[in-house]
């Protein structure tokens, strides 16, 4: 767009947001007709020019609170208002979590650490936290840094410094091309130790992925677009938890050729464990989050009003 549209575009948005002229009054004043004043708004949505973020008021979350926790058992649900910036949707329900977690901890309990940029923004959320006597150990290996730092590792150590609490490394890097080598490690006493503690974690604190082809397991290299896609149209996954825990619609576990490459806790792991933050900030996320509460791993989900919404209205169909 040039400056001319953009300016165009940002004086009807003022005369029907701000001005509350109705679209014709517009068409008038513009000298254009009502039906392109309605491209224009939307136009203006589209492009930015307007933002629209609806403030869901606390009766309303906790009503949808409800339903899901009827809906599929869980035990809680951390609803976010809507917001157009994904980077500030990610900070909303962060300090949701961070809230849940200052609340519900308890000393002498250890949590289990996922990676990804939901769980890094946690450990990033800014606030008074109470003094916890727990530990936080990773529930995953180490990556590599293509970016922010959202290894498991940087989120515990963020977590136990938060917290006044201890934290444990997983000295084993997240993933083997290699199958046969991925077992090994698994063997091997010190990872093996590491993560037999993280599979009696009171809390994990997990990402939900959808199988998109730009994910961040894709810009690590871990998994290829190909690979993703297949999996999507020929497997039917929905999404992921913890980065590589794949299922679909139904919330049954498929078994792709991405699946035992990652040293980290399963999704059998996960189900053991009584307490599982499911987190996923993204608006389009809400197929893989219905996925993700049909596995029956998810305790506690995090994530955006719109996302709840769409998830009730896509269960009851």
């Amino acid at each position: 767009m040039n400056y001319k549209e953009i300016d165009l575009l940002t004086e009807i948005a003022i005369a029907y947001y701000e001005q509350e002229l109705t679209q014709e009054e517009i068409a008038k004043k513009f000298n254009i007709s009502r039906i392109k004043v309605g491209r224009l708004l939307k136009k203006a949505r589209q492009e930015g020019v307007v933002e629209i973020n609806v403030k869901y008021h606390p009766i309303f979350t906790s009503q949808l609170e409800k339903r899901l926790i009827e809906k599929f058992g869980i035990q809680r649900a951390l609803i976010a208002i809507d917001e157009y910036n994904e980077d500030e949707q990610r900070k909303q329900v962060a300090a949701l979590v961070s809230s849940y977690l200052s609340n519900s901890l308890k000393d002498g309990m250890t949590i289990a650490v996922g990676q990804g940029r939901n769980i890094a923004a946690v450990g990033e959320h800014i606030g008074i936290f109470p003094d916890k006597n727990c530990k936080f150990i990773c529930g995953i290996g180490g990556v590599q840094r293509i970016g922010d730092p959202v290894d498991a590792d940087h989120i515990c150590r963020n977590l136990a410094r938060k917290f006044n609490g201890i934290n444990e490394t997983l000295y084993a890097p997240a993933y083997l091309e290699n199958k046969e080598f991925r077992n090994i490690f698994m063997q091997n006493g010190l990872i093996k130790e590491t993560l037999d503690r993280a599979r009696k974690a009171d809390v994990a604190l997990v990402g939900i992925g959808d199988m998109n082809e730009n994910s961040y397991m894709v810009q690590l290299g871990w998994f290829t677009p190909k690979e993703m896609t297949d999996a999507r149209i020929n497997q039917g996954v929905i999404g992921e938890i913890a980065g590589y825990g794949f299922f679909n619609l139904k919330g049954e576990p498929v078994d792709t050729v991405m699946n035992n490459r990652v040293i980290g806790l399963s999704l059998e792991d996960l189900k053991a464990i009584p307490c599982v933050i499911g987190i996923a900030s993204e608006n389009a996320k809400s197929m893989a989050i219905l996925g993700a509460l049909r596995t029956g791993i998810i305790d506690v989900i995090a994530t955006s009003a719109s996302n709840i919404n769409t998830v009730l209205n896509l269960a009851n169909t």
